[in-house]
Order: C-alpha cells, then structure tokens, then sequence
C-alpha cells in the first residue's frame, strides 16, 4: 500500500481506502462488514469512510462494531463521518452550530470512539451562514471530537470563502473535499479545484471512484440480479446511468476500455481505480464492495499501478474525450 499526505497536513492516508456508503446496513451485515474491513486493513488500507447519512446512521454502528471486534489500534486508523442529514427534525439536518455538536457527538456513539480524525461537511448548507459552520467545525477540533475538518460536494468559491475567515480569525481552515470523481466526472477535481490544490493545500478524498459500477463493466450487457442497481430503491441510479442517451454513450467507452484492461492483466475495476489514483492531486481513492472478493481485487490494484503509464493514459484520453478544457488563452 501506498500512504499520501492528505493535502497540506502531516497526516498519512492510504491511497485505497474503504467506505460503507450504500453497502453496510443495505447489503452488508455485521459478519460480512468484518471480513471486508479486515481484508482492505490486511493489505494495508488505514482510513475508512463514514456518514451520519448512511441507512440512518446504521452504516456507523455496524462500523463501530466491527473495528470494536477487530481490537485494532485507534492510532492506526484514520476515521471520518460527515453531518449534514441527522433525521427529520428541522435542527437535524444542515451545518448549523447546534447541528454539527448533537450530529458528531450522535455519531462518536454510534463509532464507540471518542474521536473521529476527519469530519466532513457532507454538503453546503445554503440557510446557514459559512461563518457559522466554520466556528463549529473548529469547535469540534477545540473538543477533541475531530482531528481535521473539511467539505464533501462543496464548490471551489465555497471551499475558499471558508478557508479565508477561518484564516482571518485564526481558526483551523477546511484541509479537504469529498467530491466524486471518476473517468466520467473530472470537471470539479481537473479544473474547479486546481487552484486549491496550491493555494491553500487542499486534499481530496474521492467518492465512485467507479462511476456507481459503471467502469466495472458489468452494466455492459443489462443490470445483474445482485447488483445495487437491481434495487427498487436505486431504480433512480439505473435509469440515470443505464436508461439515457449519455448512459449509453459511456457503456460504449467502457467496451472500449476494456481491452486495455485485458492487455495490462487488469479487471476493468482495477483499471478504473489506478487512473484515479494517477492524479497526484487525488489524496486517497474511496473504494466499496458487497463481497470480500472485490476488496481484494480492488486492493490488488496497488499491484499494477506501474503498469498505467502514460502511454496507457493516452489510449484512454483518446477513448473518454472529457478532458476539461484549459482556459483559454487570449494573447496573441
């Protein structure tokens, strides 16, 4: 495994990570989680992605329950959730002060730990003031309930108006964003973000990183009876990824990239996750799985990643043709 510095920091993330988003609770058991974290924590995976959000907070008890069975060391996990979806109440949800206090002290419970190392704001709060939800951030640091702030879905104008006021009155700044990114979604993390990733140090901790299974090629041919998308409650996702013009358009890509996956001794999935890994601007890689056997797969990318090099890269430009455009330059 390879561990990045997560943006400006002293801290160690490793470039695989695992997350419970969709899967724990929903597909994954108590037993099943174990073995799955187990097997990412065997090949040397240390951070592991959370959210109050997640099937209602259930994702973070089945978490908390298995690194309390695993008997791992605190100091040798780096552990994240976001706020911003506690419940139904109107001060349940969002990033006001009294929000982010009752959201991360609920979900410290949940993870039976006294400290999570990053906490996320899951996304902007347009009816509280960023001023607010940066003092409250920095409370939480102040508490001892969270190492590290940052954003998940935030824009770069919103990312950099909190960064300068907790600047201005010397408080503890965003340090990283959780957007999503993948071979069909570079825009934000290529382009938007370019400037942060210098400016103020900003790391990233990237979400489907498979496009919700797209690039793993098993949509090629219709949706799978055990696949997420065969789910009444994904029936949006399917019809978004699989039932559209676009879909369509970047199934034909995926058939065209897998023969590149082929020639490199590759699964598409491991393909798809070292050119996300490429990007050095990209601090960790956020992985999920329903089974075991894709942790280790997905983990055995680690293996390849010499393997993409730029020659490889350029074969898969030519093929995506979603390279975000420069900015222009109007100088003669």
């Amino acid at each position: 495994m390879e561990y990045r510095n997560l943006g400006r920091s002293g801290l160690k993330v490793s470039a695989l990570s695992f997350g419970s988003w969709v899967t724990f609770g929903e597909q994954v058991d108590t037993d099943l989680a174990y073995n799955q974290m187990k097997a990412a924590y065997d090949a040397g995976v240390n951070f592991f992605d959370n959210a109050e959000a997640y099937e209602s907070g259930k994702s973070e008890i089945i978490m908390g329950e298995v690194i309390k069975k695993a008997e791992w060391k605190r100091s040798d996990l780096v552990l994240s959730t976001k706020i911003f979806w506690g419940g139904e109440g109107p001060n349940d949800q969002g990033l006001s002060f009294k929000h982010i206090k009752e959201g991360t002290e609920a979900a410290l419970k949940r993870l039976q730990t006294d400290y999570v190392d990053l906490i996320f704001c899951h996304r902007p709060d347009l009816h509280t003031p960023i001023e607010e939800t940066v003092w409250a951030m920095n409370q939480m640091i102040q508490e001892g309930k969270a190492l590290y702030w940052g954003t998940s879905e935030w824009s770069a104008e919103q990312i950099r108006k909190a960064y300068d006021f907790a600047r201005q009155e010397h408080l503890r700044p965003p340090l990283m964003e959780q957007p999503q990114y993948n071979m069909f979604h570079r825009e934000k993390v290529e382009k938007e973000f370019s400037s942060l990733y210098e400016d103020i140090g900003l790391g990233t901790t990237i979400w489907s990183p498979l496009a919700s299974g797209l690039l793993t090629g098993k949509y090629n041919d219709g949706v799978p009876d055990d696949s997420r998308l065969s789910l009444d409650k994904y029936s949006w996702l399917r019809e978004k990824l699989l039932e559209t013009e676009n879909g369509r358009q970047k199934i034909e890509k995926v058939k065209k990239l897998a023969p590149i996956a082929k020639d490199l001794g590759m699964s598409m999935p491991q393909l798809a996750l070292a050119w996300c890994l490429k990007n050095t601007d990209v601090s960790t890689v956020i992985t999920g799985a329903s089974k075991v056997e894709q942790v280790e797969q997905n983990m055995k990318t680690m293996d390849h990643l010499d393997k993409v090099d730029d020659e490889v890269m350029n074969k898969i430009e030519e093929i995506l043709d979603n390279k975000p455009a420069e900015e222009q330059d109007w100088r003669r």
